[in-house]
């Protein structure tokens, strides 16, 4: 397991296939997610019990990507409908975000991002992912949200991601990712024929000190972390 800080955000990897190595990702198109070079071998872990889920950390927040995006203009992506968030713009839970995404060769994409709730959860939700030792004091938060297709391009299997909470102070919350099923948290990569229209929810898990409480979210994704300039700002829900 692993802990680690990127600026203000603490990511843990959950699981028991990480124990003895973890997978960094980096971006690509500032959604895609992928693999480095893979590490050296490690000796073979524990057994690994049906369905545990596992974990990674992800790219930092303000990771560059390819292109850019000035937040300047409120076009719609082409073939897409409504205007496009801008950069920092702000949204209340329920509002749904008009989000330019694109995805490994799934280019020119557009979605409707809204974060629908954030539910608090207890120190004994984590139990299956074996982080004990890693969220000690902490507490999860369930970042509820829902992705609708409103582009031409075909999503399928892609995943969204790069949601993470918002402390009630407006600090960056901790963040768990996970890789398998975590029932309290589902957070599945987009369907086969996710096409125009086509709607599916997901969930991300933010981790607040004891006593503190997540009360916000932000979305990071591609354009939002590109530092060109202008540097890019999240959109948040609260």
């Amino acid at each position: 397991m692993s802990t680690i800080s990127m600026r203000k955000t603490t990511v843990v990897a959950a699981g028991l296939a990480v124990a003895a190595s973890l997978v960094l990702t980096g971006c690509k198109d500032g959604n895609e997610e992928v693999t480095p070079a893979a590490p050296a071998a490690p000796s073979a872990p524990a057994s690994q019990p049906a369905g545990q889920p596992s974990g990674y950390a992800s790219a930092p927040a303000g990771s560059p990507s390819a292109g850019g995006y000035d937040g300047s203009t409120g076009a719609p992506a082409a073939g897409g409908s409504g205007a496009v968030a801008k950069s920092g713009q702000a949204f209340k839970i329920g509002e749904a975000a008009t989000v330019p995404f694109s995805y490994g060769s799934n280019k020119g994409g557009q979605i409707a991002l809204t974060v629908t709730g954030i539910e608090a959860g207890t120190p004994a939700d984590l139990t299956p992912l074996n982080v004990a030792d890693k969220v000690k004091g902490q507490t999860p938060f369930y970042i509820r949200y829902t992705v609708k297709n409103t582009g031409n391009t075909d999503l399928s299997f892609a995943s969204v991601g790069h949601i993470k909470g918002l402390l009630d102070g407006g600090s960056e919350s901790g963040v768990l990712l996970t890789i398998g099923k975590f029932e309290k948290c589902p957070n599945d990569s987009l369907p086969q024929g996710f096409t125009n229209g086509k709607t599916q929810t997901g969930c991300a898990i933010a981790l607040a000190p004891t006593g503190a409480k997540v009360t916000g979210a932000e979305y990071w994704g591609d354009p939002y972390n590109n530092l060109s300039s202008p540097a890019q700002k999240g959109l948040t829900w609260k």
